[in-house]
């Protein structure tokens, strides 16, 4: 920080980045009388969780469940959003060689679906992958063939997770399967099929769950009426301030330069991307930190919106498109997440969700050259005729999933180990922690560390690294989010 600069006002604490991390922070510091301010880069606050609004139509980036085994979590959403906190049925399908299998996968479905002498081949495929599983399990290829045989991977798994990623699925860690899909085998598809299980065992595999929860006019809701309460508290949420220097140094961070103002502090929570962080840090960090900022990749997405004429096109809330002839990944119908979605109820709004890097052929197309790909890969599903398709926007969405590939490790190291000289920052969120989670996990990694700020000891890493806290496990309440606390 150089002598010419000012500090308008000194905060108690400095929060980056008003996604569902951010604002759980800035909420539960409210609620405790200790008021930050929220630095916001885009205009509005919500980050991937955002709701989007085209012609009165709304439309999730992504489609965000709120389901949640973390009882903290699920009674936040509920203060804040009561009675507009919908439950919703959830059916989604996977489209494959122009048929639809119900997903989770159910054994009788996708047994009628691919014929006797493929359901042998799969069959097969599975009891050799009993017998002789793959080693080591160190890739995602390597953990889902070993659960469903390398058949039904091929089949259900690889065109999907391959368009996500843009890698190999031998590229993409077995982590990645342990943070989204733990506990989910053909075994447990087969016992969910033909089992009647207690609702207690059902819920104890996230995947398989059949409703959730979702506001009544989409995520961005919660978080609107998050920074509504944030500041009505107290706090302030300041958008269109994007992070420019982070100043720091031996021992603490002093303060951060956003959208042309300073803003000081004595506390920093950073949910921004890692790599953006340590290109913002002034002076510049050592040199092993400086190298980690190229560890990091990430994915990123646009969706683009078509208003359909046309009303109950399909019953699921979305599919996944498993079919290598079109680029389409997954296709949101956001009438069946919440009717509020769409004004009008004759007509229909599709999300037709890609996958891409920033400045590849898919990002760089023109809104129109997008629309009409959209238009014409959902008429080649046949799935709405193009005829009925009236409208569209895009959305593009930068950095939508941290990538878990063979160098991550290697920055995440760097960071921690930079994060022990500099106690009062902490990192929070999906991107702040490069961990591909869901939002009730980012949300509670903000809660704790606004606790570590008024002083409690929790070691947030161990959120997204310990399995009770992935798919698998018993719900988390406050009694079990205590063991994360360090003595």
């Amino acid at each position: 920080m150089t002598d010419t600069q000012t500090v308008q006002q000194h905060w108690p604490v400095v929060i980056l980045g008003a996604g569902p991390a951010g604002l759980t922070a800035a909420y539960e510091l409210v609620r405790n009388s200790l008021f930050p301010v929220v630095l916001e880069k885009d205009a509005v606050v919500g980050g991937l969780a955002r709701t989007v609004e085209y012609r009165g139509y709304l439309f999730d980036i992504g489609g965000h469940r709120f389901f949640t085994k973390i009882s903290v979590v699920e009674n936040l959403w509920r203060e804040v959003l009561g009675g507009d906190l919908l439950t919703r049925s959830r059916l989604s399908r996977i489209y494959y060689r122009g048929k639809l299998f119900r997903y989770p996968l159910e054994p009788v479905n996708a047994l009628l679906g691919l014929g006797p002498w493929e359901a042998l081949r799969c069959a097969f495929s599975y009891a050799k992958s009993r017998l002789a599983p793959e080693t080591p399990e160190d890739n995602l290829q390597a953990w889902l063939s070993n659960r469903f045989g390398r058949r039904l991977f091929e089949i259900f798994f690889r065109t999907y997770t391959e368009k996500v990623w843009g890698l190999s699925c031998r590229q993409i860690g077995a982590e990645w399967a342990a943070q989204r899909i733990r506990g989910l085998s053909l075994a447990s598809l087969v016992l969910n099929g033909f089992k009647r299980q207690p609702a207690e065992q059902r819920r104890a595999i996230k995947t398989l769950i059949n409703q959730f929860h979702y506001p009544r006019r989409g995520p961005g809701m919660m978080w609107s009426r998050m920074r509504e309460l944030v500041e009505a508290g107290g706090g302030q949420v300041v958008c269109e301030a994007p992070v420019e220097k982070i100043y720091w140094e031996p021992g603490r961070v002093s303060a951060v330069q956003a959208g042309g103002r300073l803003w000081a502090g004595e506390h920093f929570i950073s949910s921004i991307a890692i790599p953006d962080l340590i290109r913002a840090l002034d002076p510049a960090p050592p040199e092993r930190l400086r190298s980690a900022a190229e560890d990091f990749h990430y994915r990123d997405f646009l969706t683009v919106a078509l208003i359909v004429k046309a009303r109950n096109l399909f019953p699921d809330n979305w599919i996944y498109v498993h079919e290598p002839s079109v680029k389409v990944g997954r296709i949101q119908n956001y009438s069946n997440w919440s009717p509020e979605m769409t004004p009008d109820a004759e007509t229909s709004c599709l999300g037709m969700e890609y996958f891409c890097f920033e400045g590849d052929e898919l990002w760089s197309a023109p809104d129109a050259r997008l629309f009409e790909l959209a238009r014409s890969e959902i008429a080649a599903l046949g799935l709405v005729s193009p005829t009925r398709v009236l409208d569209g926007a895009v959305v593009r969405m930068l950095k939508a999933y941290p990538v878990y590939d063979a160098s991550y490790r290697r920055g995440l190291a760097a960071v921690k180990d930079f994060l022990e000289e500099v106690p009062n920052l902490q990192l929070v969120g999906r991107n702040g922690m490069h961990r591909y989670n869901n939002q009730d996990h980012s949300m509670l990694t903000g809660l704790l560390a606004a606790r570590n700020i008024l002083g409690a000891r929790f070691d947030l890493w161990r959120v997204n690294a310990e399995e009770d806290y992935l798919e698998q496990g018993e719900d988390i309440g406050e009694d079990r989010i205590a063991g994360l606390e360090t003595l």
